[in-house]
């Protein structure tokens, strides 16, 4: 099973093995999330679902729970950090990029889970999903 790392937010082991998922509190309240999933095959983790409560962001809560998934990804020895993103918010690209993440691609006219992609979703509805890489070694 991965090691998850100690800090300021808990850890909780889950599965598949080499996933982990940490919840960040602040006087007694949840103020953020983020989970790393684990993949064998290319031996890199997924940053997924990081969330940060509207009320708490810009303090720096986010960038923490990053570098959680950071440091599980360097004690696990993965290669590589992975995430993907719909996120229209520049401040969300620059977080992930003031964390070492290199924009790798852009795919247009994303499909969210659970979409139909009907006429008039495909009308209203234009995601773009960003793809973000960081490499740890090679391998």
């Amino acid at each position: 099973m991965a090691a998850c790392p100690s800090g300021v937010t808990t850890c909780a082991a889950l599965s598949p093995p080499g996933s982990c998922f940490w919840v960040a509190v602040l006087d007694g309240n949840v103020v953020g999330i983020v989970a790393a999933r684990g993949n064998e095959e290319d031996n890199t983790v997924e940053l997924r679902r990081m969330s940060v409560d509207s009320n708490y962001r810009g303090k720096g809560i986010a960038k923490a729970l990053g570098r959680k998934v950071l440091e599980f990804a360097m004690l696990n020895n993965y290669s590589s950090v992975v995430l993907g993103t719909t996120a229209v918010k520049m401040a969300a690209h620059k977080l992930y990029e003031s964390l070492g993440f290199k924009h790798v691609g852009v795919v247009e006219h994303y499909a969210l889970p659970g979409m139909t992609r009907s006429l008039l979703e495909r009308m209203f509805f234009q995601v773009r999903y960003h793809r973000y890489r960081l490499q740890l070694r090679e391998e």
